[in-house]
């Protein structure tokens, strides 16, 4: 049976796959980025920030804060919340973005280009997620701002879901590839697109499908969720995202693409950190706060694939190409442990607790050099 054919089972429980392949126990890899952040604001960020910054050399940072970042001084003015919060001396490097509006000027995309401040520009569909209700109600309305980036060469970074009421929740994505992102495509061919958290098969397979100029990045929590574990033994918060967790197919599909080694797919954690009270209520928010356990999730999904050896290419190498940046000069070595890695449940931060994502999955896998611990 093919991996896109595994039926959709009550609930992902996890677990290895025996292996004939002799067992690696230790792995090193150039410094991972994250091509897709929400570090939020204030407390918030002072509590998420240093589980990025330790590990990984870069990460694109989310626009949609409360009120949104989409001036060049509203970038600077975030950018420089971010550098505050970290020594002086550390290396880490936040990529800016800008929410798009109906709104935005082709001005303010050539100033800050021309200031060297942005890495993206940031396109919500209006009503699709968290924080965007500012978003870009219809895609002609952008048209003008799209011509300036393709010229400029700007990617374009896209929450892909169509946020019609009319169409299922589930098949949100995939509307949105035939109604918006296919005709963006043939209107502006030569304008650098990646599609954010690919979440279905038929994401995946219309990335592969492209030849050049789309990418994706995929989530940790795709990789090792399906939509039964939102509602195995009660409605579960913590693992309710946006784009949602699909069927298993999709599940299996994203794993395949993300272990792949294809240069079209690369690592987003997506970590979102909301406190509990706003998860644990009617109307409960969207995200998943993954950011301690990514990498461990990671490296594991890509040993139970048998595909360690492209673990590299999807952490380090794959989004620095399709960005056009440096890979990273520095490594990090992970090393296997007998058992289980211990995982914390949640930090404190904004006066509540954030949960950390818990896969079903246990880890064995922990960064033993290349830490850059900060205050």
């Amino acid at each position: 049976m093919s991996p896109l054919d595994v039926p959709e089972s009550s609930v992902f429980q996890g677990g290895l796959i025996e292996s004939e392949i002799e067992p690696m126990n230790e792995l090193t890899i150039k410094r991972p980025d994250d091509w897709h952040l929400h570090l939020r604001d204030g407390d918030m960020m002072r509590a998420v920030l240093p589980y990025t910054a330790e590990l990984y050399g870069r990460a694109i940072i989310m626009p949609n804060l409360k009120p949104p970042v989409k001036t060049v001084k509203d970038v600077e003015a975030y950018r420089q919340r971010i550098l505050d919060c970290l020594p002086s001396s550390h290396g880490f490097q936040p990529l800016m973005t800008l929410y798009l509006t109906d709104d935005t000027p082709q001005e303010e995309i050539q100033t800050a280009n021309k200031e060297g401040l942005l890495a993206a520009v940031k396109l919500y569909p209006v009503g699709a997620t968290t924080h965007s209700e500012h978003g870009v109600t219809n895609l002609k309305k952008v048209y003008r701002v799209l011509e300036i980036m393709q010229k400029l060469d700007i990617p374009l970074s896209i929450h892909g879901e169509i946020s019609d009421p009319g169409v299922d929740i589930f098949d949100r994505e995939s509307v949105f590839i035939e109604r918006e992102l296919d005709p963006v495509r043939n209107d502006f061919p030569e304008l650098k697109i990646f599609l954010e958290n690919v979440s279905s098969k038929t994401g995946v397979v219309y990335l592969l499908s492209a030849e050049s100029g789309l990418g994706a990045t995929i989530t940790p929590h795709h990789l090792l969720i399906n939509r039964n574990n939102i509602f195995t033994g009660g409605l579960n918060p913590h693992m309710y995202c946006l784009p949602v967790a699909k069927r298993e197919v999709d599940r299996q599909s994203i794993r395949k693409a993300a272990t792949s080694g294809d240069p079209r797919f690369f690592f987003g954690s997506d970590s979102a950190p909301h406190r509990q009270v706003d998860k644990e209520k009617a109307g409960g928010a969207a995200g998943i706060f993954n950011m301690p356990t990514a990498l461990p999730d990671i490296v594991q999904v890509f040993e139970t694939e048998e595909a360690l050896d492209n673990l590299e290419a999807f952490m380090s190498l794959n989004g620095a190409r399709f960005y056009e940046f440096p890979t990273n000069p520095d490594t990090i070595t992970l090393e296997k442990t007998a058992a289980s890695v211990p995982v914390i449940e949640y930090i404190s931060a904004d006066g509540d607790r954030v949960s950390v994502f818990q896969s079903r999955v246990p880890l064995f896998w922990q960064v033993v050099r290349g830490l850059r611990r900060i205050a």
